[in-house]
């Protein structure tokens, strides 16, 4: 449980979920967007390896759309996500350029991963798109990924997606930025006195239903999905920190082992 490891890490997977990236009246966070550009081609351009998982297709495909809402029907999501993707890389790619730093994209399913030779190829062309000083931005293929009964193409939820990568990468550790400033004892925005958990070296079912019980808004796609992460985290005996997106710059205070968030780590 020694945040000191952290100082060690030199290959780094940054996970941004959707509330990081679109604003609240469904406007894409531009100051966020540049912010994280920054920090990473900076991070980069020190020596440090950096993948990106990030969400936001189908934000941003709403937003394109002028939408207020997703639809109902998963073939009009689907088209969303395909809409968004275009347009979240372009964001990208313009405010990495302003950095003098490259990016790529690689888009994944659960079975690819599942797959022994095509896991193998993902991994080779992370590795290889790393060797040439580029940020590999990766998002699940939200516009193939659909749940069948007999073939399973969908991650879940791109926390799973970033703990998958951390482990497809090998790499040392995984910041997850969240809309929150890591894992409490309580749901904060109900109980005044929630305390924010430093350190969790096990994930216990206790902690599983704190976060998930009644009374909470986190769930699926919520606290519940982060603590499942940090299971295959945890499993492939790797490190992640939890913390919030809306404070781009505290990345660097994690990395020098500074109290941020919630560490995860044994």
């Amino acid at each position: 449980m020694n945040r000191e490891k952290l100082k060690t890490a030199k290959r780094i997977v940054i996970k941004i979920g959707t509330s990081s990236l679109i604003l609240a009246n469904g406007k894409i966070n531009l100051k966020n967007i540049d912010e994280l550009a920054f920090m990473l081609s900076s991070l980069q351009h020190e020596g440090y390896e950096i993948i990106l998982v990030t969400s936001g297709a189908i934000g941003v495909g709403l937003n394109v759309l002028g939408l207020d809402k997703r639809p109902s029907e998963m073939a009009q999501q689907q088209a969303l996500a395909a809409i968004g993707q275009v347009e979240l890389m372009s964001l990208y790619k313009h405010t990495f350029a302003r950095y003098q730093q490259k990016i790529s994209q690689l888009l994944l399913t659960n079975d690819v991963i599942e797959f022994p030779e095509s896991r193998k190829n993902a991994s080779d062309a992370l590795n290889a798109t790393l060797s040439l000083g580029i940020i590999p931005i990766i998002n699940e293929n939200d516009a193939v990924s659909v749940d069948e009964m007999d073939h399973k193409t969908k991650f879940g939820d791109n926390d799973r997606l970033g703990a998958i990568v951390t482990t497809l990468s090998d790499a040392d550790l995984l910041i997850m930025l969240s809309d929150i400033d890591g894992l409490y004892d309580k749901n904060p925005t109900i109980f005044d006195d929630a305390t924010l958990i430093e350190t969790v070296s096990e994930i216990t079912d206790h902690l599983m239903k704190a976060a998930g019980g009644a009374g909470s808004r986190f769930g699926t796609g919520g606290m519940t999905s982060k603590l499942e992460a940090a299971k295959l985290i945890f499993g492939a005996k790797k490190q992640m920190v939890l913390t919030n997106g809306a404070r781009i710059w505290e990345i660097r205070d994690i990395l020098e082992a500074k109290k941020k968030g919630t560490y995860f780590g044994q």
